[in-house]
């Protein structure tokens, strides 16, 4: 395995100046180095991938130095995009680095919404014409390839990617990220715990990716509830909200809830505009917000640093609450708008973290799908 403080050396050696990108678990101890040993101007943890692009390339134009993007392989729909019509040789031919955490690589267990994300991310890169290289656990070839993207990236002015494959990064030891936080904070499974038993039974909910779904997921196995009434969005973070807005408009005679959390709701925050201004539908948005990307290590978001409740109130969300975290607050707040027609928002403060021991859903996507069907048509 290789050190993510030798990894780092090497990118600073070789001229990269400024890092940006979107978290993912495989690169973890990478990322954790970066935000450690770098400073707010030569460091952004961003929106989503597309705008990490951005970034980069903005870097480029007012620096003329080399930027990293670092993403997992599930973003490269976000990049494809601006790499194409912006930094291919054909277009303004930039140079950037695409360190790549390779979820869903062939032959090794992941979860179902990565198996084929996983299979085809190598000739995704090789339609859209960019090189690339793997990190592995074999540190000298790891060494080569890194310097090889570098120079390549230099040599051609052209967005370059090291793919990384699971397990190759040693261990850093971690600071305490940086995320305000108070002692009074429930955690989030309990904040979905209390939002399940204070609204209607026929309500029908929605859950983002990760935890959330997870949590659900868990509480509903705990209380031998019906899960036919939750669609969990194990994948394409950021769009559970228009998931449930879609679902919203054709059933504008039930209570839509959308379970969201704060990553997901920045990486496609212009979702909120489209949910607010829309005047079909039933919809209950809750975003549960504790300032990280927990389900890939805990990286911090700049959400408890802005208002997503003033967003809420710009986009012109019918009924609007937030942000709070007084339990007995939530269990007012959630069976009051759960009554309520139209389109609401609720801003809820929790604790980062989950149980060590949280599962999985054991029945596959295609599953859930059906019996999320066959629930709704009655």
């Amino acid at each position: 395995m290789i050190s993510p403080k030798l990894l780092y050396k090497i990118f600073k050696d070789q001229g990269v100046s400024f890092f940006t990108g979107v978290p993912d678990s495989l690169l973890k101890e990478i990322c954790t180095y970066i935000d450690e040993n770098t400073d707010s101007c030569s460091h952004v943890i961003a929106s989503n991938e597309g705008t990490a692009i951005g970034l980069a390339v903005g870097h480029y134009l007012g620096s003329g130095k080399l930027p990293l993007v670092y993403l997992q392989n599930s973003g490269l729909g976000n990049i494809v995009n601006p790499i194409l019509s912006l930094c291919d040789k054909e277009v303004y031919s930039i140079p950037l680095v695409l360190l790549i955490g390779w979820r869903g690589e062939p032959g090794i267990k992941d979860e179902p919404q990565h198996i084929k994300q996983g299979r085809v991310t190598p000739s995704l890169l090789e339609s859209m014409e960019v090189p690339y290289k793997l990190i592995t656990r074999n540190v000298n070839q790891s060494i080569i390839n890194t310097k090889w993207a570098l120079e390549t990236a230099k040599k051609f002015n052209c967005p370059v990617a090291l793919l990384v494959q699971k397990g190759s990064f040693e261990k850093v030891e971690e600071k305490k990220i940086k995320i305000k936080e108070e002692n009074n904070y429930i955690s989030r499974e309990d904040a979905i715990s209390i939002i399940t038993e204070n609204i209607s039974d026929k309500s029908i909910i929605i859950s983002t990716t990760g935890m959330i779904s997870r949590e659900l997921y868990e509480l509903r196995t705990k209380t031998q509830q019906d899960r036919s009434q939750d669609f969990l969005t194990v994948g394409s973070m950021g769009h559970a909200s228009q998931i449930a807005l879609g679902i919203a408009k054709a059933n504008p005679n039930k209570k839509i809830v959308c379970l969201d959390g704060d990553g997901a709701a920045l990486m496609h925050l212009g979702g909120m505009a489209t949910i607010g201004t829309t005047n079909v539908g039933n919809l209950l948005h809750i975003i549960l917000n504790n300032g990280a990307h927990d389900s890939v290590g805990g990286q911090p978001t700049i959400a408890q640093k802005i208002s997503l409740t003033s967003i809420a109130k710009a986009c012109s969300y019918q009924n609007i609450e937030g942000p709070i975290k007084d339990k007995n607050k939530i269990v007012e707040v959630i069976d009051r708008l759960s009554k309520l027609s139209g389109i609401s928002f609720v801003e809820i403060l929790v604790k980062k973290g989950a149980r060590s021991d949280l599962g999985r859903p054991k029945e596959s996507p295609i599953y859930n799908k059906e019996n999320f069907i066959k629930n709704i048509k009655h």
